[in-house]
């Protein structure tokens, strides 16, 4: 279209962009050609951790939260952040480390909370023998 001299609002309306845009794209034409026009990947900035750092950061997790020094074995994004910042030097916000821990394959798992003190046995024998008991009573 730029070689047929088209106006840049024919350009610019068949390929549904703005007109600015097509005045980058009649620069880039007269630079480089067809060539200056191919689309190019824009793969943005260099990630602060190597994927040695990656993999070094993911055997750390699998070791627990208390072998890094945490006072419980549960793994937050902010614990994870601590840990990113004190082993590696690098700091991230909470929601990227969360872009960090589904790229090593990691998912949002919630603990189930239960009492360390709970008797399984007594649980158990309150639902197979009182329960019944109290339900039989509830209907009489």
């Amino acid at each position: 279209m730029f070689a047929a001299h088209r106006p840049w609002a024919d350009i610019a309306e068949a390929c549904g962009v703005s007109l600015s845009a097509v005045g980058q794209w009649k620069r880039a034409w007269r630079a480089s050609g067809e060539a200056g026009l191919a689309a190019r990947l824009h793969p943005g900035p260099e990630p602060l951790l190597t994927p040695d750092d990656l993999w070094r950061l993911d055997h750390m997790l699998r070791a627990g939260a208390h072998r890094a020094g945490f006072d419980s074995d549960l793994w937050t994004c902010r614990r994870v952040t601590q840990l990113i910042q004190q082993r590696f030097g690098v700091t991230y916000h909470l929601s990227h480390v969360w872009k960090v821990l589904r790229k090593l394959g990691w998912s949002c798992q919630k603990p189930e909370r239960r009492a360390r003190e709970r008797d399984e046995a007594a649980i158990e024998h309150w639902r197979k023998v009182r329960w019944p008991q109290i339900k039989k009573g509830a209907t009489a």
